[in-house]
């Protein structure tokens, strides 16, 4: 298979819920055209800020399904497999591959861990093998999963099981282990670095494409802070990076959870998604107004809005 190497961002969107929890479905196509008027190359459907493991599996086929059927053209469409149960991993693959998404993503199981290099390309190979038109990509979230193993170490393992093997979402801060991944096989596979905090280091190692949730509403200061790093202008590049950094702190900060302020976020700019599913806590009123007034007061709605 001929891998498609990605140069430039892609966002997850976070999935658009009604009042009462259920999908809102005609949320998507205001969605799809915001993420292409921000200059993103693809979207990452039902990831960890899709909030894929709080859905069904019936609705993971329905989003899939209106993502592919909403998208813009040149937005690439990736949608993510990864369960906790194999088998219906293997039926949302199948189901991406048979309705015409471009690629797959899968994180591997986070309760039943595989334990080894071994046991988690046997995994992998089970869910690429349900859509094998498609290519595959690892989604490496230890943050979220548990499971630390070393990545070049997979994929190295990986390349001759898994024919349709594509690449990597990798998420996480360990860079030295990304560059070793950059030069597997000569550079033959598409690294997408999943930091947003750290990307202008991943950029320094060797990243050209990198799917990040902020990407959803920053991503015209990531693109110039992207161009400041290749015309060399090393001095505007980290000034965006730490700016970047400010606004994400401030997402995190407080007692609001990080995916209920990118939905507070997303509300701000238009595109209401709801609140997120429980265990996840709902935003209140006054911390959503207080959100709203303290990125307004670091410009973030500038950078935003650009």
């Amino acid at each position: 298979m001929d891998i498609q190497k990605t140069i430039g961002l892609i966002a997850p969107p976070p999935t658009p819920m009604r009042e009462d929890g259920s999908l809102n479905l005609e949320m998507v196509e205001p969605l799809a055209a915001h993420l292409h008027s921000q200059g993103l190359v693809g979207a990452f459907i039902a990831g960890t800020t899709g909030e894929s493991m709080s859905l069904t599996v019936e609705e993971r086929l329905a989003l899939a399904q209106r993502w592919v059927q909403a998208v813009p053209e040149g937005l690439r469409i990736i949608v993510h497999v990864g369960h906790t149960c194999l088998e219906d991993a293997c039926r949302i693959a199948a189901h991406a591959q048979s309705i015409g998404a471009e690629a797959i993503a899968a994180m591997p199981p986070g309760f039943f861990k595989p334990r080894d290099i071994p046991s988690l390309v046997a995994s992998c190979a089970r869910i690429a093998a349900a859509a094998p038109k498609l290519p595959f990509y690892y989604y490496h979230i230890p943050s979220m999963t548990g499971v630390y193993l070393p990545m070049a170490e997979f994929l190295t393992a990986a390349k001759e099981q898994i024919p349709n093997l594509a690449g990597m979402k990798f998420t996480y801060s360990d860079l030295p282990d990304f560059r070793a991944c950059l030069d597997v096989e000569n550079g033959r596979f598409d690294l997408l670095f999943g930091k947003d905090e750290m990307l202008l280091g991943a950029l320094a190692t060797g990243a050209q494409g990198a799917v990040g949730t902020t990407y959803n509403f920053l991503a015209p200061l990531y693109r110039s802070m992207m161009d400041a790093f290749a015309r060399n202008d090393l001095n505007t590049a980290q000034q965006l990076q730490s700016k970047a950094i400010l606004f994400l702190k401030t997402l995190i900060d407080g007692s609001n959870d990080f995916l209920s302020s990118v939905k507070a976020v997303m509300k701000m700019l238009g595109l209401d998604c709801g609140q997120p599913r429980l265990p996840l806590p709902s935003i209140p009123p006054g911390q959503y107004q207080t959100l709203q007034k303290r990125l307004n007061a670091l410009g973030f709605f500038d950078f935003a809005r650009l």
